[in-house]
């Protein structure tokens, strides 16, 4: 079987099951791509929606990052990447749904990208005003639901590997993660001494700060 292959930009959503890939150690390829100004035209064959991560597992292209951390924890199954229990496995797709479509789409998406809300350029302000909200929102959630150093059972799993990512999102939104938010902060310093984090932000070749 030919190595799988993730579709990454750096410091996107996609460092999530970038992370995830390495925690569950197996073997693949990076394909990386630049999408910060826009999903190049000349990948968009690979996924029509225009986004990233793109995960290709053989013949089969995977899209969506709830997906992708899925099918990247199914085939390292004594890693209990998606949680241990049903209902563990049950609250990390809780987790992502909400982090993948509120947090990420709703939230910095109202801010990074207004214009996919709105074509009136005269509306941005406003939708970049209410992102805003919806993400100090959700970080007072992330917060409240945090009881220990992973946010599903005692192990690391794929909320773990999003909320990094939503972590990093926070700072360079010029928020004061580490001072607002402690419980997630410890969270995240935990993240950070975990390999698999390590070697995917070094590939990606961003900074990470608590």
């Amino acid at each position: 079987m030919t190595k799988p292959i993730l579709w990454i930009s750096p410091g996107a959503c996609s460092l999530a099951p970038h992370i995830l890939i390495r925690e569950a150690e197996i073997d693949f390829e990076t394909v990386v791509i630049n999408a910060k100004a826009g999903f190049p035209q000349e990948y968009r064959h690979m996924n029509p929606k225009a986004r990233v991560p793109i995960f290709q597992l053989g013949d089969e292209t995977i899209t969506e990052v709830p997906a992708i951390m899925t099918a990247i924890s199914q085939m390292s199954p004594n890693k209990h990447l998606l949680g241990k229990t049903n209902l563990e496995i049950v609250r990390t797709y809780e987790w992502c749904n909400w982090l993948s479509g509120t947090v990420h789409a709703q939230a910095f998406g109202g801010v990074r990208r207004s214009h996919r809300f709105s074509d009136d350029p005269q509306t941005y302000n406003a939708i970049k005003a209410k992102g805003r909200k919806t993400i100090e929102e959700s970080l007072e959630f992330i917060e409240e639901k945090l009881k220990g150093s992973h946010a599903v059972g005692d192990t690391f799993t794929a909320v773990d590997a999003f909320l990094l990512v939503i972590y990093r999102w926070g700072n360079d939104t010029g928020i004061d993660m580490k001072g607002k938010y402690p419980k997630y902060a410890n969270l995240v310093v935990e993240g950070l001494k975990r390999d698999s984090v390590k070697a995917a932000i070094e590939v990606e070749g961003i900074k990470f700060e608590v």
